[in-house]
């Protein structure tokens, strides 16, 4: 081995004496609840002071989430810096209110591909490239980064254990482990069922999971057990004698009305000091007074605001699942609960409003919502629902693409551009409201989808006077943004005249970033994503107002 080679290994072993790693890992099946978990560990241990520095891992190989179907791997989160990453961000960020980036997520794909182009470099000075050590040095290195000026870093490995695809990164992690037993920490989240026809919950599936765990020289410190109640003393006792872990390290994790539980009800079984003993760290205070009143407040509130979500992605086979909209979801959840309200949200198939007629589908909904997406299925639907909501004087919010079917339905109906659309839908379109931007038409010739839309943090300047600035209460913001298309500037003095207000647009002017309308209870849409920056004790501005003229219109 060269003098480079060794420093560089030597660099990658190194641990900052003051960085610990938690790795929280699932088995049994997926989607039973890491993300959540990793999310409310990493806001208990951060109201003791703590700096956390979540990591999501995804196995495929993808550079990263862009280009994956939303019924596929649920929604894309976009951080500040434009990375198109997992859902787990998105709830990293609400539980600990802090905005990540892309050195918060890692996929395989990018593991190799950073493999793959040392070794093109020269960089492994002509050794034989192999997993072990390269790859998992590349893994750990990536770790490290999220390390800088945290106190822990907690890393979720996606996938379930046992799973070929994610055996290497489950290696790097007991290859840290060895080397620095005292500053690692391994939580296994894992499924009890209860059969109905038996009627008693069953432990043996955590145990067989944990026993692939060991097969890969992996042993869990802490085991949360996933469940529809809680988990009883009995099954503890066999999880801990079985998985030879203590008594007091299995959680009890089970089903609640809000994700926002899972932090207190993880602190009761005193989660945050266990972790912090056996990361040999020093006890800590805690401080959740203003976490634990907030789900005093959400279990609180009584009266529900009926709420249609009218989006394109909600089907999967023979289900209906809300993954594709999950930041949506919880951003609406925050305001409602700020209004001092519940919330009842009803998912409903663009296409089969356009296929049944709006009067028909959306008759009784207190306010409306149209997300993002991409693509001409469903869109008439989507107008059709707009031109319900304006025309009926229901409370209605457009998120990126629900801002262009609002802008395009405007200008149909009321600007009177008879067949006004969108060039993403009709390129022959005689009124193109909503356009390509141009160096995003230079992009889809070559056919660059991956990492080239506009993505990211972008600033906005608002009108003054408008119900946009009355919102936000100031004059210049920066919201996230994930979009090829957008209004089209010879369009918007006609739009304007006919009465749609453009209340946010780009610093230089040229890009439309918020519509409204005038003498409507509440008619908005934006360009960019508010999802993507409400938290739960903060909910967006755009959100909350929405809310607060639905809950106005409900009294």
């Amino acid at each position: 081995m060269t003098a480079k080679s060794k420093t560089t290994r030597a660099k990658v072993q190194k641990l900052k004496k003051q960085t610990k790693f938690i790795f929280v890992s699932g088995g049994v099946i997926s989607g039973i609840g890491k993300g959540i978990t990793s999310a409310s560990i990493g806001a208990i241990l951060q109201s003791r002071g703590l700096k956390i520095a979540p990591v999501k891992v995804d196995m495929y190989l993808n550079q990263d989430a862009g280009t994956i179907r939303p019924q596929e791997h649920g929604e894309v989160f976009v951080t500040d810096d434009g990375m198109e990453t997992d859902q787990d961000l998105g709830h990293y960020e609400r539980f600990i209110d802090r905005p990540l980036n892309k050195i918060n997520y890692v996929t395989t794909g990018q593991i190799y591909g950073e493999v793959l182009r040392k070794e093109r470099a020269f960089e492994y000075d002509g050794e034989d490239v192999e997993a072990i050590p390269h790859v998992t040095d590349e893994i750990i290195r990536r770790f490290m980064l999220a390390a800088k000026n945290a106190d822990i870093v907690l890393v979720e490995l996606g996938g379930t254990v046992g799973e070929y695809q994610n055996a290497i990164f489950f290696e790097a992690t007991r290859i840290m482990k060895l080397k620095h037993p005292d500053d690692i920490l391994h939580i296994h989240v894992a499924y009890l069922p209860v059969p109905s026809y038996l009627g008693e919950m069953k432990s043996k599936p955590v145990q067989q999971s944990v026993r692939m765990l060991n097969s890969m020289g992996i042993e869990p410190d802490i085991i949360v057990g996933r469940a529809e109640t809680i988990i009883d003393d009995k099954r503890k006792e066999r999880i801990a004698l079985f998985c030879n872990v203590d008594k007091k390290a299995v959680f009890s994790n089970p089903d609640v009305k809000s994700i926002y539980e899972i932090p207190v009800i993880l602190e009761e079984q005193n989660a945050g000091d266990i972790i912090l003993e056996k990361l040999k760290m020093k006890p800590r205070k805690r401080d959740m007074k203003e976490w634990r009143s907030f789900v005093k407040k959400i279990k609180a509130v009584k009266k529900d605001l009926n709420i249609a979500v009218v989006g394109k992605y909600f089907g999967t086979g023979k289900f209906e699942l809300a993954d594709s909209y999950v930041s949506v979801i919880e951003s609406l959840k925050h305001a409602a609960w700020a209004n001092k309200h519940g919330i009842k949200l009803t998912w409903i198939d663009s296409l089969k409003v356009e296929n049944e007629g709006a009067k028909k589908i959306l008759v009784g909904f207190d306010g409306i919502v149209v997300p993002g997406g991409f693509g001409k299925r469903g869109t008439e639907g989507m107008i059709q629902t707009v031109e319900y909501a304006r025309k009926n004087k229901i409370p209605y919010l457009g998120l990126c693409y629900g801002m262009q079917m609002a802008t395009i339905e405007f200008a149909r109906n009321v600007a009177k551009l008879k067949n006004a659309n969108t060039t993403e839908v009709d390129d022959e379109t005689k009124h193109p409201v909503i356009h390509i931007m141009p160096d995003q038409e230079k992009k889809l010739l070559v056919r660059d989808y991956g990492a080239s839309m506009r993505l990211g943090s972008w600033d906005c300047v608002l009108r003054k006077g408008s119900q946009a600035e009355s919102l936000y209460k100031q004059r210049r913001i920066a919201e996230r943004h994930r979009h090829r298309y957008e209004v089209n500037n010879k369009y918007r003095a006609v739009l304007e005249k006919a009465g749609l207000v453009f209340s946010g647009t780009s610093p230089d002017g040229k890009l439309a970033e918020i519509i409204e309308l005038p003498g409507h209870p509440f008619f908005m849409g934006s360009q960019f994503h508010p999802e993507y920056k409400s938290r739960p004790l903060r909910p967006h501005p755009l959100f909350f107002g929405f809310m607060k003229a639905v809950a106005k219109g409900k009294k």
